[in-house]
């Protein structure tokens, strides 16, 4: 009998230790609501990855409440507020949308408001070796390679003009939703006015070439010129005279089996 009734106060106990573990727990969960609805403020997240230079529509925004501390300063608010805008960077999923991420576009095209304040947009006809084998992407950053010949000395010399140079568009496409390689014929880099006359000028005097950066490499080392020497010029030897020389001024006369040698008159 004193088993049975041991037995029955340790289920008892049971009973009882799970209902107030159930009502603690549904107690602490309302505060927790209460706190987060009175102290959680509304902001625009991405509902999907946006892609560099994509026009934001509805489809890409999502609103969800963060505490003000975890809030970034410049988050949108107001889904209408950014709806429009176009990115300036790529942006992931679930992202807390900032203002410094994306550019007004009020009037002309897409890329005209990626371009930033006080530069220029310029476009370079490339092939697939100055393209970089199609690996150039809207977005990346590259160095411009000029090569000049000397006429004089035959000589030609490569200099890195320009760095961390800004890809706007490759042909005519400012943004991606892949990083696959596609042969362009076309490449739109961003440059100050200076910059923009060095490249045209480069363009006239010789050739150039892109070079693809590392993303993450922030240094802009001064690179010396190299000069390439060309194989030298192949000369000549000049051509001898083929006239023949005056002969001498003696004449030989032959009469019958008589041979005079008279000097011949000038």
């Amino acid at each position: 009998m004193f088993q049975r009734r041991g037995i029955l106060l340790v289920v008892l106990s049971l009973v009882l230790g799970s209902v107030a573990a159930l009502a603690a727990n549904s107690w602490v969960n309302q505060r927790l609501a209460a706190d987060a609805e009175g102290n959680a403020t509304a902001v625009v997240v991405a509902a999907m990855d946006i892609p560099y230079g994509t026009k934001v529509t509805g489809r890409h925004l999502r609103i969800t409440d963060l505490p003000p501390e975890n809030i970034p300063a410049g988050a949108f608010k107001d889904l209408k507020r950014i709806e429009g805008m176009v990115s300036k960077l790529d942006v992931s999923k679930g992202e807390v949308l900032v203002e410094s991420r994306f550019a007004d576009h009020e009037t002309g095209s897409t890329l005209a408001a990626l371009v930033s304040k006080n530069m220029r947009a310029i476009t370079v006809r490339v092939d697939d070796v100055v393209g970089v084998a199609g690996f150039l992407l809207p977005g990346n950053r590259v160095d411009v390679l000029a090569t000049r010949t000397d006429r004089r000395s035959n000589q030609a010399s490569t200099e890195t003009i320009l760095r961390d140079i800004k890809v706007l568009a490759v042909d005519q496409t400012a943004a991606t939703e892949n990083n696959d390689p596609i042969i362009v014929r076309a490449v739109t880099l961003e440059l100050s006015p200076v910059q923009s006359e060095s490249l045209v000028k480069a363009k006239e005097e010789g050739k150039i070439q892109l070079t693809l950066r590392n993303p993450l490499d922030e240094q802009v080392a001064e690179v010396e010129p190299m000069v390439v020497k060309k194989a030298p010029a192949v000369m000549t030897a000049p051509r001898r005279s083929t006239s023949r020389s005056p002969s001498s001024d003696k004449v030989m006369v032959i009469r019958g089996t008589q041979v005079a040698t008279i000097k011949a008159s000038s």
